[in-house]
């Protein structure tokens, strides 16, 4: 072996490199265990006391000059699915983007095209300037973009003569720019919500950006702080003295709408306004009634019953919470916003009066909660203070103790918050966030330095997010989650043990089977595999890589492909020694007969690592990473550690066998024809797909959430349940039926449903999980709790289903150009092709015909695609080592009249051992990870079981046939035709 030195030298500088990084883990975990140990009390652990713990170090030297800071940043993370956390894709709504740059104006075709754009945008892919300005075009045809966007807030950008080109350019330039200035925002906010080890990150070409925060516990609080625009407003409040007129007209105008409800309904007119009218001598008809007699002195003693009624209507739905008060029961919301939000409500109130609630609900008398409801002074639209003239802010204690925001103003700030608080002596001035009331104080005077303060019902996580936030600054558009994942720290943990028990497990029986069947060499092969391994997790650390429980799927994937390798190598120098050659010559040309295959092989599982790693996000991401640096570093395992270790075993005449005293015969002189029963195979693989076919046209997939948008929660209850009762207590709250599976265990289940799918609010996340507990709670006798919840919007599904079509075919067109360029010949290609689509049709077909009939999910999900692809590049690995072994034969047997079918069946017989011994271990770890490694892979490792089984028939039964047939009628056309010939040959027997 030429620069064995060199080799030597390159490996101890990467094992020192991966020792180095992996150094860190082992630190950090043991600083971890130790304030663990220390926090621990009475077998119970007081996590107050272990973060002391952790903090008291956190920035202080603990290992090699780093911070334990540094240190955690540096150690091999762990994903959400191993440890807990949170997984979360925002949307920046460009519409609003839109509406800013057109200047706030309400002009009907405009709004009515920001409508249109943003649905199409949930099934298009085109970008959403282009969707708008399409829209816009079919709304209002003949009109210029300039004279919607030529306005004071884009001069010197673009005026009144610029062409409609001009103006989708700046457009898309402000989106990209937004959009850009969204994510440094985020990444501000998190960077200061104390959070080991984010990952946040752009989705090339969206308007996304993915944040996943390991070890969060508190979901809500990340929403808040991720999808609140930071929008800062301070402005006067009416009393309800100033909308008292407003008031009346609404009272007046809900008796009527009530009568007209009643009158379509052909209700007979009974008693009930009067129950009505009865109930109404509330205190909300007091505080109306007291209303009226300051605005109209004595008059409010003459009401008349008309106005007795109209007050009774109000008190239907609203509440009175204080003399200049009222709210509404947290339950009527929805229907106060809707009548509120109607343009005859709107007109009764002045025009410059925005109806705003508060933040939080209060408690009222009968235990309902009930939101206060504001009506807010903003001349313009526009609130006369913002929250631009925020330099400072900061989370302090009042007077009394108690969690609160201050803020310092800009000079600017200060003299308009001077004037505002000047004006409003006596009255009071709110603060409002999101829209959203934070506050509302009264002003006692005049506060002139520009420095105040949000004080209110706040925790201190609370005061600390809103002051992040505030000095983040304001998004430039509001954001939206439109997918998220909580796992659960307790499924996280179970996580780990069913990966790392999976792993342990899957290595020893790969390990045990290759010494079984090569015998001393076969300890060679293991200790490359441990070096391997070694390495991987070293590169892993190195690349500041997460791992995931698909991660560690790929790595146990990874040593059960890393057998093919060696199996390549040790099965050519066997070839070598049987042709009675010495064992050095026979190592070196071993490996030199190898080296093709093994490339070749590789290559085409690399392309479709690369790929996935490209498209994939969250989970898939992680399986990628680790499968595409798994292959390279098994590539350099087997191909120098292997070499170096055996030319040293073998240096002083040693020798080794490369087989035991059962499998060094197993597969000598095998005779087996695999080709001339192809039609059979042809049709066994069509019938199957064929009943695949059926089985989608009447029941269709398991599709997973991440595929038709929706909400998904694995609950466990601490009895074992039935999935009906379930279902059936779920039906009442949710008003539809959800989907609900056994996920890993009797007392364990995953439930799907589409309910608020369409929204993507924090608040309908809330709605929807408080739906969810409600449900839950009915089922009797059997607690149960929400372990983790995942959600997708209906464009996340949709852009998901379209990324993995275009993966898969991506996947294809790769392997195919790879295998032309290095075939040179179109039938190998075709024979790939047809393998690929082969294997991808026959595993959808088991899919749907097995869903509802195994006792595990077979959802298609994005870990489904993610284990298609991997499948196929097995498949093409299997494929193309059998190619190349066809074209050897091929090739030496130029010149002679052995017929195609022959050869390639005595290359495929050259090729069994390797097959079957690669096929055997891959298939052992699989089996050991669909058994040990959790419920959150089944579906994966099942698929990826089944993949390598079809993937090994599609090779020897499927891709070499259709070879065999390609190559054959090519010979039939290359061959010349004479009397000899057409007298006197035949066709061989296929």
């Amino acid at each position: 072996m030429q620069n064995k030195t060199g080799i030597v030298i390159l490996t101890g500088v990467i094992a020192a490199i991966c020792i180095y990084f992996l150094s860190f883990t082992f630190v950090s975990r043991s600083i971890k265990q130790d304030a663990e140990n220390y926090a621990s009390v009475n077998g119970k652990v007081d996590f107050t006391r272990q973060q002391r713990y952790i903090d008291s170090l956190w920035k202080e030297p603990v290992y090699l000059g780093s911070t334990l800071k540094e240190v955690t940043e540096r150690e091999l993370g762990l994903g959400l699915d191993l440890q807990g956390g949170m997984h979360v894709v925002l949307e920046v709504a460009p519409a609003d983007i839109v509406r800013g740059l057109a200047g706030g104006s309400r002009d009907p075709k405009l709004n009515d095209a920001l409508r249109k754009a943003s649905t199409a945008s949930k099934t298009s892919q085109s970008s959403y300037v282009d969707l708008f300005i399409d829209a816009y075009k079919d709304s209002a045809p003949g009109s210029r973009l300039a004279d919607v966007f030529a306005n004071s807030a884009n001069r010197g950008r673009i005026s009144r003569q610029s062409s409609d080109a001009e103006v989708r350019q700046m457009l898309n330039q402000e989106v990209e720019g937004a959009i850009g200035r969204a994510f440094q925002i985020i990444q501000a906010r998190v960077d200061k919500f104390g959070v080991a080890n984010p990952n946040i990150q752009r989705l090339p070409g969206t308007n996304r950006i993915l944040i996943e925060l390991p070890g969060v516990d508190n979901p809500e609080r990340v929403r808040r702080l991720l999808s609140g625009a930071a929008k800062l407003e301070f402005a006067e409040v009416y009393l309800l003295n100033d909308v008292a007129a407003g008031l009346d007209q609404l009272g007046a105008y809900l008796v009527q709408e009530e009568a007209t409800r009643k009158a379509a309904a052909k209700a007979t007119p009974a008693t009930a306004a009067a129950d009505t009218a009865k109930k109404g001598a509330s205190s909300l008809e007091a505080q109306l009634a007291q209303r009226n007699q300051i605005a109209k002195g004595d008059s409010a003693k003459n009401d008349t019953t008309a106005q007795a009624a109209q007050n009774a209507a109000l008190t239907q739905l609203f509440v009175p919470i204080s003399q200049n008060q009222l709210g509404v029961f947290l339950k009527d919301t929805g229907r106060a916003n809707e009548i509120l939000n109607r343009p005859e409500v709107r007109a009764m109130f002045p025009a410059d009066a925005a109806i705003t609630w508060d933040r939080k609900p209060m408690a009222g008398t009968d235990g309902k909660e009930i939101l206060p409801l504001y009506f807010i002074r903003k001349p313009g639209a526009r609130a006369p203070l913002e929250g631009d003239v925020i330099v400072d802010a900061s989370s302090d204690y009042d007077d009394r103790g108690r969690p609160e925001v201050t803020m310092r103003m800009n000079a600017e700030g200060a003299r308009k918050w001077r004037t505002l608080t000047a004006n409003n002596i006596g009255r009071p001035v709110a603060i409002i966030l999101d829209n959203y009331v934070y506050t509302a104080p009264t002003v006692q005077n005049e506060i002139p330095n520009g420095s105040s303060s949000i004080t209110g019902n706040f925790t201190v996580e609370e005061t600390k997010d809103m002051s992040n936030v505030l000095k983040a600054g304001k998004l430039p558009a509001p954001t939206n989650i439109v997918e998220e994942a909580v796992v659960g720290a307790t499924l996280g943990s179970e996580a780990v043990n069913a990966g790392v028990m999976s792993s342990l497990v899957g290595l020893a029986i790969v390990l045990v089977f290759v010494v079984l069947y090569y015998g001393t060499a076969g300890f060679i092969a293991d200790l490359a595999l441990f070096v391997n391994l070694f390495f991987l997790m070293g590169v892993m650390a190195s690349l500041g890589a997460v791992l995931t429980m698909p991660g560690i799927a790929g790595i146990v994937l990874t040593i059960g492909m890393a057998v093919d390798a060696n199996v390549l190598i040790f099965e050519r120098i066997k070839e070598e020694l049987a042709l009675g050659k010495p064992f050095k010559q026979a190592i070196s040309d071993g490996f030199s007969n190898a080296y093709s295959s093994i490339i070749d092989s590789n290559v085409t599982t690399l392309l479709t690592g690369v790929i996935l790693f490209i498209f994939g996000t969250g989970l898939i991401l992680g399986f990628a990473t680790t499968l595409v640096i798994g292959i390279l570093t098994s590539l350099f395992a087997a191909i120098f550690i292997t070499r170096i270790i055996l030319e040293s075993y073998v240096k002083n005449g040693k020798t080794l066998a490369f087989g035991s005293t059962w499998s060094k015969n197993l597969f000598k002189d095998s005779a087996f024809d695999f080709v001339s029963r192809r039609k059979l195979y042809y049709t066994i693989s069509s019938v199957i797909i064929g009943a695949g076919i059926v089985s989608v046209l009447i029941k269709g997939f398991g599709l997973g959430v991440d595929f038709k948008g929706g909400r998904s929660y694995v609950v466990r209850f601490e009895q074992t349940v039935s999935t009906d009762d379930v279902r059936e207590a779920l039906t009442q709250e949710l008003g539809q039926a959800p989907e609900v599976k056994t996920y890993g265990g009797s007392n364990q289940v995953r439930v799907t449903t589409s309910y608020l799918a369409e929204e993507t609010s924090p608040e309908a996340d809330k709605q929807a999980e408080s739906k969810i507990n409600s449900g839950l709670a009915k089922v009797t006798g059997n607690k149960g709790s929400i372990e983790s919840s995942q959600k997708v919007g209906p464009t996340i599904a949709n852009d998901l289903i379209y990324s993995a079509g275009w993966s898969i075919l991506l996947a294809v067109a790769v392997v195919f150009g790879y295998i032309l360029i290095r075939f040179k010949k179109l039938a190998f290609g075709y024979g790939a092709v047809v393998a690929l689509f082969h294997d991808v049709l026959v595993i959808l077909a088991i899919f749907s015909i097995g869903n509802g009939f195994l006792p595990f999910s077979l959802d298609i999900d994005q870990a489904f695609v993610g284990a298609l692809l991997t499948i196929m590049g097995y498949s093409m690995n299997d494929t193309v080592v059998v190619f190349d072994r066809v074209r050897e034969y091929l090739n030496e047997n130029k010149g002679k009249k052995e017929s195609i079918p022959t050869i390639i069946n005595n290359a495929l017989n050259s090729t069994l051992s390797r097959t079957a011994v690669t096929g055997i271990s891959t298939m052992l770890v699989l089996i050991v990870l669909f058994i040990f490694g959790g419920e959150t892979i089944r579906g994966f490792s099942f698929a990826m079981l089944i993949g390598v089984i079809v993937g090994t028939y599609s090779s020897l039964f499927v891709a070499t046939p259709i070879v065999v047939d390609a190559l054959s009628r090519d010979q039939d056309n290359e061959t010349p035709v004479t009397p000899e010939v057409v007298k006197g040959a035949k066709p061989a027997k296929a």
